[in-house]
């Protein structure tokens, strides 16, 4: 599916993981792909309300949550600029789709990192 939201399609997903040398490139681009299946599935199906996006956020942090052992075997971690910049890029999506008042928390409220 291509992304019809022009803002998302122009944005540049987890930009500053890639500008930082501590994370492989490799698995932040499966992080990237996890935020483009978010916004796949936002505008299929079309959340009417803050609980129907938290269900989609929460899943694709819940994504996150597995990718962590795969940034740890690659000598990283999703510590704390990782945690900045992936928290950011939800609040990203749940605007760019209309969610001004979602909680940027609440949308990754089921992460482990």
């Amino acid at each position: 599916m291509t992304i019809a939201n022009e803002k998302v399609a122009e944005h540049a997903f987890l930009r500053g993981l890639y500008e930082d040398g501590y994370f492989p490139d490799h698995v932040v681009d499966k992080g990237r792909e996890i935020l483009l299946r978010l916004c796949e599935r936002i505008e299929s199906e079309r959340p009417a309300d803050l609980p129907a996006l938290y269900g989609l956020t929460h899943a694709a942090t819940e994504e996150f949550n597995r990718l962590e052992a795969e940034f740890e075997a690659a000598g990283s971690e999703i510590e704390t600029v990782a945690r900045d910049e992936i928290g950011g890029d939800f609040w990203f999506v749940a605007t760019a789709y209309g969610f001004a008042d979602a909680d940027r928390e609440e949308l990754i409220a089921t992460r482990e990192w």
